[in-house]
């Protein structure tokens, strides 16, 4: 037993004593309280992405990349000697050659592993400059709407979204030397230019959608400044927008970088996956036959470009809510058995699958509800009989 005093001077008056109560350190039956059991602290667990499209295109995109790490390494011959001298006839593939030779007999295989690591490094290079460059307008013109700035950014990032980018890329590439012309820093900071207008038009579009936001307004009514608002209330809430827009860039540096080095806008000896496809349609390889020439760097640049696209389609489904909801919903449907879930959906509407309990479940519960109803039954006839017998009871003593 404790004795607590309250003294409250400042209040209506003494705030009087406590005789019997317990202390901040007892037990209500009067002994102490056990020393609090603190909860074990869990580290954050890192989520694997589950989305078959990002599982699938990071594997993809994976194994390019390593491709273009260790190809030129583990090439069987340099890609730009000549095997024979005497014959002048592509040979199909072989042991020697497993995806066989050229008219001069340069191995196809050893392009191929070669070719990868420019290709790659130059679409990379053009998304990271695209995308810096997205981000630095998109953001800034959205934040700054209805200012100068923004009209002029915004008139910036249309100008290029219209402006045809193959001939002006043609224009650029017929002023650069030949070492310019092999250089892959370079070529991706040209290709970089006309790439980054629909990445920016899209930021600002989401930019305006979050500097309403409430959290952006208390940022700025404490003072913040604009860069900083940007950098850390506004910024953060775009990253699956700048992810989105980079494998975007990146896949369309692909596509720009191979055709120009097809048209021979790019120095041949510079291996790429383009340049042994302009070197084989220069022999007409298409219409010779001499298929394993141009269908390996066809089919590696379709499926880089796949797993790029893969993995933008499972951005998507984070970004957009109703893919999202839709893609849950599929889950759940496979998880019940398709039950409750139409083969074709309305437009408009997102379907919900209810989960049903199990029939043991269900069994139980109209049972335990059916003894429940039973006991209910029987408490209200004893209850009725007790009443009606106790007037009898008392007339029975009366007479």
């Amino acid at each position: 037993m404790s004795i607590g005093t309250g003294t409250d001077l400042g209040g209506t008056g003494l705030g009087g004593v406590g005789v019997g109560g317990t202390g901040p350190g007892d037990q209500p039956g009067g002994g102490p309280l056990p020393p609090p059991v603190s909860a074990p602290v869990r580290g954050r667990r890192i989520q694997l992405p589950r989305s078959p499209k990002i599982i699938a295109g990071l594997a993809m995109l994976g194994a390019f990349l390593v491709l273009a790490i260790v190809g030129p390494i583990v090439a069987p011959y340099s890609p730009s000697a000549s095997l024979s001298t005497t014959n002048g006839v592509p040979q199909p593939p072989s042991a020697a050659h497993w995806l066989g030779t050229t008219q001069v007999q340069q191995d196809v295989f050893s392009q191929l592993l070669a070719g990868g690591r420019s290709t790659i490094l130059v679409a990379f290079l053009s998304g990271i400059a695209a995308t810096i460059l997205s981000v630095l307008i998109g953001v800034s013109a959205g934040y700054l709407h209805g200012r100068w700035a923004d009209d002029f950014l915004s008139m910036l990032a249309n100008f290029f979204l219209v402006m045809p980018a193959l001939p002006l890329l043609i224009v650029i590439f017929g002023f650069l030397s030949s070492s310019g012309a092999t250089n892959d820093v370079l070529i991706g900071l040209i290709i970089a230019i006309t790439g980054w207008a629909w990445g920016a038009r899209v930021l600002r579009a989401q930019t305006l959608s979050l500097r309403s936001r409430d959290y952006v307004e208390s940022a700025r009514i404490i003072g913040e400044r604009g860069w900083r608002v940007i950098a850390s209330e506004i910024l953060p809430n775009l990253m699956p927008v700048v992810a989105s827009s980079f494998l975007f860039t990146v896949l369309y540096g692909v596509g720009t970088y191979t055709a120009l080095a097809f048209l021979g806008l790019v120095n041949p000896e510079h291996w790429s996956w383009g340049s042994m496809l302009f070197q084989a349609q220069n022999v007409n390889a298409e219409t010779s036959g001499y298929w394993w020439w141009y269908i390996p760097p066809g089919l590696a640049v379709a499926l880089l470009g796949t797993a790029l696209a893969m993995l933008n389609f499972g951005i998507d489904e984070f970004i957009n809510p109703r893919l999202r909801a839709a893609g849950v919903t599929r889950r759940q449907a496979r998880k019940s058995g398709g039950r409750g879930l139409p083969r074709r959906f309305e437009l408009g509407l997102t379907p919900v699958v209810r989960n049903r309990p199990a029939p043991g479940a269900a069994a139980s519960t109209a049972a335990a509800s059916t003894a429940s109803t039973g006991a209910a039954s029987r408490e209200a006839a004893s209850t009725a009989v007790t009443s009606t017998g106790a007037p009898a009871r008392t007339r029975e003593q009366t007479s």
